[in-house]
């Protein structure tokens, strides 16, 4: 993100920045980059799907220490894709770069700063529960912000470099000097230390020109020029006459732009530079360097309004940013989890969740397709997706699905954190080996989760939303999923907590009803339901979910599941969600002429539950 290199540099210059106290002021913070690295630097778990509770924590505990010191936070996240593709290479790139490196972290269980899936949905979910001002731009983020903190005159949040080239009165705070966990108290006032920038300072270091800096961000290259990449690029380094050992790329160009007072005649000396290019490959060049300066011009901002006065745009933006890029773009670019190469990219189970949000989106009968962007190996694909809407095929209102006796599965699906506390009483790291069948089953399950809230905002929330952070502990249901298959079955964990055990067979209960071999479909009259029930597939997300577990005899375990099915029917759960699949009928086409061998198969980690 930014200017290439400019804050590593400038971490080479103590002198730029200046020691404040801050306190008692509006702060505008760059939420994507907040996000990012709020997670990386907490020391929180990447490689097993995520710890989300931790990361809820997190964030709990940076809003209080604003809140202590009389700082009044307003968050602005970034929203879709620029639809001039101006910054596509570098889209692309970054995608590539994330599929190698969470392949790398599937093989070696290194860190390789993969962001968990649903990491953004708990940041967002979590402001709005603290009641922190958030407001999501349509685009790209930066300006907006720069915008709104000018308007203001107070700081901006960020470790993005492209803040160091904007003219912010009030300045930059960077992130990484920002201490929000060492509050300090002077007399009855408390204030978070950290370190301001200011253009002005920057010039005075450097010797340049304030109007030249976006100048330097577009010969540097920024996420929109690439002057390194072109046919004949310019070897900055030569000008750096900082008598430094080795020569700086950056310092060179700063050394170099001393000479000039306008960007105009800076860019045409640039273009200058480049040796054989002919006259309209020129103009091209000095166009997108004209283009890269735009950026760190100020627009309009309605984001006052709209944190001051509540006003809301005129198309106020309450669901992922994804949205937009289906709207204008037909194009959906997939995440990037952690998983090994060679299996399937995991977002295929819940693309047909998308499919149906394409259809509401783009109307049932439209010829367009979605350009999914996902990988395929180590490799990006890009998929052209048709819409799926076939009209709603249920019995009640939208507006009325929360009324429904049966509370949704995610309520069942958020005991699992408290079910399983007691395992957190030792410090489970999962030092161990990936292991990758896990891996990519829990990545199902994520995708799906994801999706499914998406389309739910979509349909304007007839269901409530699950608290997310409540959903998923990656170290602890790998840590779980290893007991299991190392010391036998999860009922030992829970015996000696009876609410345990009972949230436990309610959950059981549940799973029972996606597992059974044949539902009945809620029907209009007795003789519908009497009628012969189809099958539908229904991915293979619950294959790769049993074979997480082994083959243990236990008559005890029997019992249970046989009083669960017993539970099962006196709820009747039946009446009231049908899902079908074709993992059975798949098995019994291919499961092997041993009998007693089949039936262990089949029944494969059921005893543990």
């Amino acid at each position: 993100m930014g200017v290439q290199g400019l804050a590593t540099l400038l971490e080479n210059y103590g002198k730029i920045y200046r020691e404040v106290r801050f306190m008692k002021s509006r702060l505008v913070i760059d939420g994507c980059n907040l996000l990012y690295l709020m997670y990386f630097n907490s020391g929180l778990d990447e490689n097993h799907g995520g710890e989300y509770a931790a990361f809820e924590e997190q964030i709990e505990k940076f809003v209080s220490a604003l809140r202590d010191c009389g700082i009044m936070p307003y968050v602005v996240l970034d929203g879709g894709t620029d639809s001039t593709d101006k910054k596509l290479d570098t889209l692309l790139q970054r995608a590539e770069s994330r599929i190698k490196k969470a392949h790398q972290a599937a093989v070696e269980g290194r860190k390789q700063h993969i962001l968990p899936l649903l990491t953004k949905m708990v940041f967002k979910q979590t402001l709005a529960r603290l009641e922190v001002p958030v407001a999501q731009c349509y685009g790209e983020a930066d300006q907006q912000i720069a915008a709104l903190a000018n308007e203001w005159k107070c700081p901006v949040l960020s470790n993005d470099s492209d803040f160091y080239i904007f003219d912010l009165p009030a300045g930059l705070l960077p992130i990484s000097h920002f201490r929000w966990e060492a509050v300090e108290q002077s007399g009855s006032q408390r204030y978070i230390p950290c370190k301001s920038y200011k253009t002005s300072s920057f010039c005075i270091v450097f010797n340049v020109q304030p109007k030249l800096l976006p100048t330097l961000a577009a010969l540097a290259g920024n996420d929109y020029v690439k002057l390194r990449r072109m046919e004949t690029p310019i070897n900055w380094a030569q000008f750096d006459t900082t008598g430094s050992e080795t020569q700086s790329r950056l310092e060179g160009l700063l050394c170099w732009l001393k000479g000039f007072t306008t960007p105009e005649e800076a860019l045409e000396a640039a273009v200058g530079l480049m040796e054989g290019l002919n006259t309209k490959r020129k103009a091209e060049v000095k166009n997108s360097l004209n283009l890269g300066m735009e950026e760190y011009k100020l627009p309009p901002t309605y984001l006052s309004r709209f944190f001051i006065h509540g006003i809301a745009p005129p198309l106020p933006v309450r669901l992922t940013a994804d949205v937009l890029d289906v709207l204008q773009l037909q194009r959906m670019s997939l995440g990037v989890c952690v998983d090994h190469k060679d299996t399937p990219t995991a977002n295929l189970t819940s693309r047909p969740l998308r499919q149906v949000m394409y259809g509401l989106l783009l109307g049932g009968g439209t010829p367009l397709q979605v350009e999914e962007r996902d990988r395929e190996g180590l490799q990006m694909k890009f998929n052209l997706v048709p819409p799926a809407f076939r009209g709603v095929a249920q019995r009640l209102v939208l507006n009325s699905l929360n009324k429904v006796t049966l509370l949704p599965v995610h309520h069942y699906i958020s005991m699992i954190p408290a079910f399983f506390k007691s395992l957190q009483t030792e410090d489970h790291r999962c030092k161990r080996h990936l292991d990758l069948t896990a891996v990519h089953a829990f990545n199902q399950w994520q995708v799906c989760m994801k999706d499914s809230i998406h389309l739910n905002q979509l349909l304007g929330f007839p269901l409530p939303e699950p608290q997310v952070s409540r959903l998923y502990q990656g170290v602890l249901v790998h840590e779980l999923v290893h007991r299991m298959r190392t010391t036998g079955k999860v009922k030992a964990f829970l015996k000696s907590d009876r609410s345990s055990v009972r949230q436990y067979r309610t959950m059981l209960t549940v799973v029972h009803q996606f597992h059974a071999q044949r539902v009945s479909t809620p029907s209009e009259s007795h003789n519908e339901a009497a009628a012969p029930r189809q099958r539908r597939p229904l991915d293979d997300l619950t294959a790769n979910l049993q074979q997480l577990f082994l083959q243990y005899d236990d008559e005890e375990a029997a019992t249970e599941i046989n009083s669960a099915v017993r539970a099962q029917q006196e709820l009747h759960l039946d009446e009231l969600v049908s899902v079908k699949t074709r993992y059975r009928t798949k098995e019994r086409n291919n499961r092997s002429h041993n009998l007693e061998l089949a039936r262990k198969e089949e029944s494969r980690g059921w005893d543990l539950l």
